[in-house]
């Protein structure tokens, strides 16, 4: 029987599986709840015997936040390496956040010259290349995360409305933001494939419910290109490295380009905006998929034969030789009943 690593990287391969991978969120009350459930100290990704293991990232040279304070007009209540600030939600739901953006104002390039954008050392962490050899030699996917690689990173910093003005009305600003952006990524990619990971989850969110972000045409323009060169940046130096991308929504016409730009892997397909079979009946030939439960419908409103249902329905639509890891699509929130997380482990281990 094949072990965790070669299991998954055999079905994104569509060469066979011989066992459903697991993978969720939790929140922080839904991990409160799970502990308790089971009585237990362990992560639950530890616990269930998730599939993938995270690195560690790669290390930053100036890690102070103090420096980005004079960008905001507003408190804020914590600000990351990007120098994004975040101000917490309600008590029942402080794990989201309002963002504020510290280069919503700039007028100028020079601006943003001037903004210290981070800066990963260029030889690839101790600690991330260790961490891919244990987790490898546990029989793990050792996997790297990059998720908000341009668009989202980009508008975090600058505000959504005024970077889609940038790129119309002020295309130099926005060249500008987005070629810095790019670079760093490519700097993260390259050294994460030396590290030899065997996933790299990246993306953008540039779906809505029921409609893209932004055209199709403006993506192709000031998205894609840049995208495609991060991915070529990484398998140049590991070509059977295999590339995640996530994005929330609808985004069917722009999975053509994803494809284009080299992903192997579409992260979540949320049943609520496109339909999973059409799709893998369309693309499977040239992408795999994670993802198909929904976390606006089923798993906090449907029944645990709901659940069930789903994923059944999703895993005998592929088949034998794989091609989806069915998890939900988004972060289990409050309001999912537990007993339809359990359905779900139940159904993905008890699948035949």
């Amino acid at each position: 029987m094949k072990n965790h690593r070669e299991n998954l990287l055999s079905l994104y391969k569509k060469e066979g599986y011989d066992f459903v991978p697991i993978d969720l969120e939790l929140c922080p009350s839904q991990e409160q709840t799970f502990k308790k459930y089971f009585n237990t100290d362990k992560s639950y990704r530890e616990f269930f015997d998730f599939s993938e293991i995270y690195v560690s990232d790669l290390t930053l040279k100036n890690t102070e936040t103090t420096r980005f304070e004079k960008y905001f007009n507003e408190p804020v209540d914590n600000i990351n390496h990007w120098g994004i600030g975040y101000q917490h939600g309600s008590k029942a739901a402080k794990h989201m956040h309002h963002m504020v953006a510290p280069m919503k104002n700039f007028t100028t390039i020079e601006e943003f010259k001037n903004y210290p954008y981070p800066d990963y050392f260029s030889a690839t962490s101790e600690q991330t290349i260790n961490d891919v050899n244990r987790i490898k030699e546990k029989g793990y996917v050792a996997k790297a995360s990059m998720s908000c690689t341009i668009w989202e990173i980009s508008w975090y910093l600058r505000s959504m409305e005024q970077l889609m003005s940038d790129m119309i009305l002020q295309p130099d600003l926005a060249t500008y933001h987005f070629d810095r952006i790019t670079d760093i990524s490519i700097k993260r990619a390259t050294e994460f494939a030396k590290a030899g990971v065997d996933i790299i989850i990246t993306g953008d969110d540039v779906g809505m419910q029921s409609t893209i972000m932004m055209s199709e045409d403006m993506y192709v323009e000031w998205i894609k290109p840049r995208f495609k060169k991060i991915i070529a940046a990484a398998k140049e130096i590991n070509p059977n490295i295999l590339i995640e991308y996530h994005s929330c929504g609808y985004v069917e016409p722009f999975i053509p380009h994803f494809i284009e730009c080299g992903i192997d892997i579409l992260n979540p397909i949320q049943p609520e905006s496109m339909d999973f079979c059409k799709l893998y009946d369309q693309y499977s030939h040239l992408i795999s998929f994670k993802g198909t439960i929904g976390t606006q419908t089923t798993m906090p409103f449907g029944s645990v034969d709901d659940v069930k249902n789903v994923i059944k329905k999703n895993l005998d639509h592929v088949g034998s030789q794989g091609g989806l890891f069915i998890f939900p699509t988004h972060m289990i929130e409050p309001e999912v009943p537990f007993e339809n997380i359990l359905a779900y482990i139940e159904a993905c281990k008890n699948y035949k």
